[in-house]
């Protein structure tokens, strides 16, 4: 069942600008593994590191979106000033799809706040994967294919799919948030 539908869109030259500034945070606001697998596609692509920045940005934003879409009328467990950004992270697979990993405690947030509409407890956080839930392609966000991923990580209730993409001046990103059915 499909709870949430987040999409943004990100100006490429304007992003670029917040990244330069000086004494900007931006950078805080991604994982450690998000930065390299931007400079490291951008090495690959001879293009700007804020490029792909600007993509993943784009898929927080939307993962941040369809979770308020998710959510309803139910109070937003996060603001936009407390929202844990580097704890939801938008990784590549090895073949270069995106993915969303959520961090333990973001995972439970997410988990806490849909469980009342949802009927039941998901609360419980994935073991393995460093705390991370990995979105809808057949990968899990360490490269590991499903039948090597922990049972918790390949059981769990939620499911994100993501897409990015570039184009001209603009990134953008669309996300479904779904929840499995229980057998």
């Amino acid at each position: 069942m499909i709870l949430g539908l987040g999409h943004d869109v990100v100006d490429l030259a304007a992003f670029a600008g917040q990244l330069a500034e000086p004494g900007t945070r931006m950078r805080a606001l991604f994982s450690a593994r998000e930065l390299r697998q931007a400079s490291a596609r951008a090495a690959a692509k001879h293009d700007a590191e804020s490029t792909h920045l600007a993509g993943k940005w784009a898929g927080k934003e939307s993962v941040l979106k369809a979770w308020c879409e998710a959510l309803g009328e139910r109070p937003n467990p996060y603001t936009l000033d407390d929202f844990p950004w580097s704890g939801v992270e938008i990784l590549d697979d090895s073949r270069g799809r995106p993915g969303v990993v959520l961090h333990a405690n973001v995972h439970r947030a997410l988990a806490e706040s849909l469980a009342e509409s949802l009927g039941e407890s998901l609360a419980g956080p994935p073991a393995g994967l460093l705390g991370g839930l990995s979105g809808g392609s057949s990968v899990g966000p360490l490269n590991e294919p499903p039948s090597q991923m922990p049972p918790t990580a390949r059981e769990a209730p939620f499911i994100w799919h993501i897409s990015l993409s570039h184009d001209g001046g603009v990134a953008s990103a669309v996300v479904l948030l779904e929840v499995r059915a229980r057998a």
